[in-house]
């Protein structure tokens, strides 16, 4: 149990990291954009935070990527989320035992389906 405990601990730490070097440097800048994550053990939801274009007093978070861990296969999937809203599995990579690469792959955006 312990070992699922680390993975899982040490993904926290990873996507933590992935988002704060997504986070502009300036103050400024990041009352306009800026990126966040929440994490509840085995689901990680990535988001942009920005004020609403009519009302900038309403601030939203939009997801854009869902990164899940598989205890019983010991794979971790990665989603993109639709226009729709729906979330559908990333075909280039759509799972992997090695979270760094799905980081990866999200930070290349090579098809534009995280950040456009």
């Amino acid at each position: 149990m312990r070992e699922n405990n680390d993975i899982i601990s040490m993904a926290e730490v990873r996507i933590r990291s992935f988002i704060e070097s997504r986070r502009p440097k300036d103050d400024e800048v990041r009352k306009k954009l800026d990126f966040g994550y929440s994490w509840n053990g085995q689901t990680a939801l990535l988001f942009e935070i920005r004020p609403q274009w009519n009302n900038p007093a309403n601030i939203l978070h939009i997801e854009f990527a869902k990164i899940k861990y598989i205890k019983s296969s010991k794979q971790w999937k990665l989603y993109w989320r639709r226009a729709s809203g729906k979330w559908e599995a990333y075909e280039p990579i759509p799972s992997s035992d090695n979270l760094q690469e799905l980081i990866t792959e999200i930070s290349h955006d090579g098809y534009g389906c995280f950040f456009g």
